[in-house]
């Protein structure tokens, strides 16, 4: 993975242009902060990562690092450290968007590491922002995109809806 202090960022793109602000954002998350509304940094790294469901290189670059802090301490994490990478997996696949070849590896080495995350996160009390999270996470990183991005859309009416127009099918 980068670095945060490699001069490789400000050549990589995001949402707004170089990506020489990210690493700092990405060194905020260590302190496990909450993403509610626009809380910081998660409402820029969103904006910058994954605007309006588009990626950009920084995307591929930023989605190791939210996951090694991710891993550091599933227990404390907000449910944006799983939901994150998995609407960056999601836009990646819809648009065939390309990883550039030095961060596609660290990113899929990442995205793999999510299946074992969720488990360990499964130790603490969950709400449905954190299920759902989750549960995309797990279909981003096994290859089903359009699973993700269903299962982001889920809670517990959505579900029943989905289950009672299915057995009338």
């Amino acid at each position: 993975m980068i670095p945060l202090d490699s001069s490789r960022w400000s050549e990589l793109e995001h949402a707004y242009g170089s990506a020489a602000d990210i690493p700092a954002l990405l060194a905020q998350l260590e302190s496990f902060p909450a993403s509610d509304g626009d809380s910081e940094p998660w409402f820029t790294l969103w904006s910058a990562l994954c605007h309006q469901n588009d990626v950009y290189p920084a995307s591929f670059a930023a989605v190791p690092h939210i996951i090694r802090i991710l891993a550091s301490d599933p227990l404390r994490a907000d449910f944006s450290f799983f939901q994150l990478p998995a609407c960056i997996e999601i836009a990646r696949a819809r648009d065939d968007f390309p990883i550039p070849l030095d961060l596609r590896q660290p990113y899929a080495e990442a995205l793999q590491r999510l299946p074992a995350l969720v488990g360990a996160a499964a130790a603490r009390q969950w709400d449905e922002n954190l299920l759902c999270c989750a549960l995309a996470a797990i279909a981003a990183s096994k290859g089903f995109p359009s699973v993700a991005n269903a299962a982001l859309e889920l809670n517990p009416k959505t579900a029943e809806q989905f289950m009672e127009w299915f057995y009338e099918q």
